[in-house]
């Protein structure tokens, strides 16, 4: 197509400045005078495009000019190059390329402003983040043994849509083939991922994603946690500021809701001693019974 040839005919000339009429003729299996007329098409849509006679001449663009000048602002340019750099930070696949070749249209070099480790997943949940997204983007069916809460195991067939970041912890939203509605899963309770030859064509509304991110699944609970000064490096690292009171003691008092289940059990539990459940009753009375079974378990 001629607007994929003259994109990539600016490009060209972006990176090697001066290039003949019969190299871009050769390159794009073209004649010569096509390639006259693409030059003459440049040059009328505003791009400062220009032929020269002799040695060393050539087809050439204006010197400091790029493509963003013409056609993208400044602020569009670094959000386009961002968001690439989002996509470069998780490992998405082919996009070194894009990023390099965008940053030349726009004449920027250094967009690095982002970069995510996954490294404390493991090669398999790297392996596990890669397949999700492919079944995702390409509306495959993945299953895969879930176990829940409980701890029980169970196969699931799922429909994919996202994978979503909440909490220090990824989850994929997708619809439960099994239990016909939308479902949240852990990532790191899913085993055993399988990516099926079958397709979906389900839309979920914005709506629907939303809510599978929500507070359906869960009973949501506001709890109250006394913290001592020793562990104050994990108050602020952990909690928001304004979830947070220093009493005179110099102790934390801190109120947050989270979902009832056997995460936050574990959670309180990880503080060791230097956590007090005060509120709710119900969460400190089984919080106190798996300290019991935890001295049982040592005698």
């Amino acid at each position: 197509m001629q607007v994929n040839r003259l994109f990539e005919t600016i490009y060209i000339l972006l990176n090697k400045k001066t290039i003949t009429a019969k190299e871009l003729s050769d390159k794009f299996e073209v004649s010569v005078r096509t390639i006259y007329r693409d030059i003459e098409t440049l040059s009328a849509a505003g791009i400062p495009v220009y032929m020269s006679k002799g040695k060393g001449g050539g087809i050439r663009l204006l010197d400091h000019f790029t493509l963003s000048k013409s056609v993208l602002s400044t602020m569009e340019q670094n959000e386009i190059l961002a968001a690439l750099q989002g996509l470069h930070a998780i490992k998405y696949p082919d996009v070194d390329h894009l990023i390099s070749k965008l940053g030349a249209i726009f004449n920027k070099s250094d967009c690095n402003w982002v970069d995510v480790d996954f490294s404390h997943w493991g090669s398999h949940d790297k392996e596990k983040f890669n397949l999700l997204k492919t079944a995702i983007l390409n509306r495959k069916v993945v299953s895969f043994d879930y176990f829940g809460s409980n701890g029980q195991k169970a196969n699931r067939s799922i429909e994919p849509f996202q994978l979503w970041f909440k909490n220090k912890s990824w989850y994929l939203k997708g619809y439960c083939l099994s239990k016909q509605a939308v479902r949240l899963f852990k990532v790191t309770r899913i085993k055993n991922l399988q990516l099926t030859e079958m397709t979906f064509d389900r839309v979920l509304p914005v709506e629907e994603l939303q809510e599978a991110g929500g507070n359906d699944q869960y009973k949501i609970v506001e709890l109250q946690l006394q913290l001592q000064a020793s562990i104050a490096h994990r108050v602020y690292d952990e909690f928001d500021e304004n979830n947070i009171i220093q009493n005179e003691d110099g102790s934390f008092t801190v109120k947050v809701c989270y979902p009832e289940d056997e995460w936050i059990y574990g959670y309180i539990l990880s503080f060791g001693s230097a956590a007090k459940v005060i509120e709710p009753t119900n969460i400190r009375d089984i919080v106190i019974e798996r300290l019991k079974q935890t001295l049982e378990h040592y005698n």
